[in-house]
């Protein structure tokens, strides 16, 4: 018999008001805007980009409501296989499970840009204040994932694996939601706020953001079990790897211009992150 440890068996809700159940993986999404919030108000100071608490509050609101529509549609459109489209209205059950982080990337990514517009804040430069918090709503939506006990891994007689009541026959797994939490959410936060320290060029810890989780995503695809409605795609890939794809091209696309402008500080200016 293959070797695992038992797996915890949390249950998904985690209290009820009466007929109002409140789940873990909604809590999960409070608790990453309210982190990425209060981060973002702390850069905001610190670098002094001149946003009103006022002003913030309206770019996470916006976030929010860019996350959540994005990251449903992403899941129809990349792994829905055609089913939501017999029933159209199913669409809008997103409490039913089935969200997309690539297409939630796009959304929030999309709200972004149009409150930059709105407050009169450089596109990248507010991209960056909000990709410092971004891991934490990772580490937490993983976690929730984990308890859900959903997006398992695959076989392994690796000693952690763990059997999940809801995978297919008997065998353990690879926790991959846990390999998740760790490295695009726990490591890769590190990372940025290590990076945020001090004002970097516009562009550099969203190019961070975007290049690291690629590759650590690609990474951890190859534990992660694909959906069972895609399977493998070209090969031995995943739908997974293939969205992040873009994400390496353009992050690694930013970091490299990012760190062209740091280079070259304009004549007459102490400051290389001053804009253009």
């Amino acid at each position: 018999m293959i070797a695992s440890i038992p797996y915890p068996n949390i249950d998904p809700v985690m209290f009820s008001l009466g007929p109002v159940s409140i789940r873990w993986y909604g809590m999960a999404y409070v608790a990453g805007f309210i982190v990425a919030g209060l981060i973002l108000r702390s850069l905001v100071r610190r670098w002094e980009v001149g946003l009103t608490d006022d002003d913030m509050l309206d770019i996470v609101l916006a976030c929010v409501i860019g996350l959540v529509a994005g990251a449903r549609l992403g899941y129809v459109v990349f792994y829905g296989a055609g089913g939501y489209w017999d029933d159209p209205v199913s669409i809008l059950r997103f409490w039913d499970g089935g969200m997309s982080f690539h297409g939630g990337l796009a959304g929030i990514m999309l709200a972004g840009w149009l409150m930059a517009r709105r407050k009169g804040v450089p596109v990248l430069r507010l991209f960056d204040l909000g990709a410092v918090g971004a891991p934490l709503g990772i580490f937490f939506g993983r976690i929730a994932n984990f308890i859900n006990g959903e997006l398992w891994g695959r076989v392994s007689d690796v000693p952690w694996a763990m059997v999940f009541p809801h995978a297919p026959g008997t065998l353990p797994r690879h926790p991959s939601q846990l390999y998740e939490a760790l490295l695009e959410g726990l490591v890769l936060f590190c990372v940025l706020w290590l990076m945020s320290r001090r004002k970097r060029a516009d562009g550099l810890l969203i190019g961070t953001l975007l290049a690291l989780y690629a590759v650590f995503r690609t990474f951890i695809e190859f534990f992660r079990e694909p959906d069972v409605q895609l399977g493998f795609i070209l090969g031995p890939f995943t739908m997974g790897q293939l969205l992040t794809l873009p994400m390496l091209v353009a992050g690694g696309w930013l970091i490299w211009r990012a760190l062209k402008v740091e280079r070259a500080p304009k004549a007459g200016s102490s400051d290389p992150t001053d804009p253009a």
